[in-house]
């Protein structure tokens, strides 16, 4: 089997300049730095060992950012690298004040490639986040005897499927891990079946997160006088029943206004053309325009800014959750003291929005009508201190029983 997927790694690797071409064209990669996909670096030559996280793209970085913060205390670490996969994730790391850490591309998982790369930054442990796992990569970690831990791990029943049907395969890449932390007891008894030795459950690292209770003043005056209806991570098709639903609280709600953060910030131009077919007026983030009284939606096509927006406001949509992608990360508006509306699919978040339901902070809608009601009944909304307070201790707990766990390796 790993011939096979060799064999496509290669097959990849040979056309992978077209497959770029496109995606630098679509404004997807980055023209400057994707050669860092083939292990060609603006330096020549690292000359530490390197504690190395690897997360696919921004909600995994965000997630372990307060563990690198943490781990970059020890003075016994010198160098930490950080990859990913999407540049999202990089421009978000950009905006990120830290001392050791470095961001680079995660390379193409093919054997020469991933060599290199091992030879190159010389990890003393490789940390994975989230779903994250790549048969070359991990083969050619265990030969060096490199520790592989996955953090917050989730393998989701579409995936354990895909993996459960070539079975040796999968325990021949997941037996080499040394140590897993699931972020849920599903991913803990799947991860146990693919043949992961070691598992210790120590708790979604998503549920830790900074909250910034100062509010940014420039923004407060930009809203001023209007009431806030923030919806974040959105994706494709999910803004126009955002739109629909705002035209119908508008009614109710004159001075509401509708924010908008789509997951993906190359979709602007489109969202903008589908949403001024139902004669609504836009101002994006990135014009610096003024915010009017007729003004309906304000898009934020900028990043590293969410967390303002949910301190702005009392009332949150999280997107991914009316088409079957299921569900972003819903615990940073629930930090921020506000209500949350979803949609039915909420499958990447089961057990956080199970808690979130019984604290009564969150509500399921399936049509722009329960929307527009819910946004008309919780505009004004007002969080019980006790809530937040009681999410924030659970974060730090589960941070500081990961970097327990962790620092076993360093």
């Amino acid at each position: 089997m790993f011939l096979i997927y060799e064999l496509l790694a290669i097959i990849f690797v040979i056309f992978s300049p077209i497959f770029f071409l496109i995606r630098i064209f679509l404004g997807k990669e980055d023209f400057k730095r994707f050669l860092e996909k083939y292990c060609i670096y603006n330096i020549s030559y690292n000359d530490k060992e390197t504690i190395w996280f690897h997360g696919a793209s921004v909600g995994e970085i965000l997630s372990v950012i307060p563990l690198i913060k943490k781990i970059e205390e020890n003075k016994n670490v010198k160098s930490i690298l950080l990859t990913s996969s999407t540049t999202s994730s990089a421009s978000i790391f950009k905006k990120i004040k830290l001392k050791k850490t470095k961001h680079v591309y995660f390379p193409i998982d093919e054997e020469n490639l991933t060599k290199k790369f091992i030879k190159f930054w010389k990890p003393k442990v490789a940390i994975f986040i989230d779903s994250e796992i790549w048969p070359n990569m991990i083969r050619n970690l265990n030969k060096k005897n490199i520790p592989i831990i996955l953090i917050n791990g989730r393998i989701t029943f579409k995936s354990f499927n895909r993996w459960i049907k070539v079975p040796q395969f999968a325990k021949s890449i997941f037996g080499k891990i040394a140590l897993a932390l699931p972020q849920n007891k599903e991913t803990h008894d799947y991860l146990k079946q693919l043949g992961v030795k070691k598992i210790k459950s120590v708790g979604n690292l998503k549920y830790f997160g900074e909250t910034k209770n100062k509010i940014n003043i420039n923004l407060k005056k930009l809203f001023r006088n209007r009431k806030i209806f923030c919806c974040a991570s959105t994706h494709n098709g999910e803004e126009s029943f955002i739109a629909e639903a705002h035209i119908k609280s508008r009614k109710k709600i004159k001075d509401l206004i509708t924010i908008i953060i789509p997951r993906h910030i190359q979709r602007t131009s489109s969202i903008i053309d589908d949403l001024q077919t139902k004669n609504l007026e836009i101002v994006t983030r990135s014009s610096g325009k003024p915010i009017k009284r007729s003004t309906d939606i304000y898009i934020v096509d900028t990043y590293g800014e969410v967390n303002q927006f949910y301190n702005l406001c009392n009332l949150s949509f999280v997107g991914g959750s009316l088409i079957k992608h299921g569900g972003q990360n819903p615990l940073e508006p629930a930090r921020n003291k506000n209500f949350i509306i979803h949609g039915p699919y909420t499958h990447n978040f089961d057990e956080v929005y199970s808690m979130l339901s019984k604290l009564n902070i969150s509500a399921k809608i399936n049509t722009t009508d329960n929307m527009s009601k819910l946004i008309q009944k919780r505009i004004a909304y007002k969080q019980n201190n006790k809530v937040a307070k009681r999410l924030n201790a659970l974060g730090k707990n589960i941070l500081k029983n990961n970097i327990y766990e962790i620092n076993k390796f360093l």
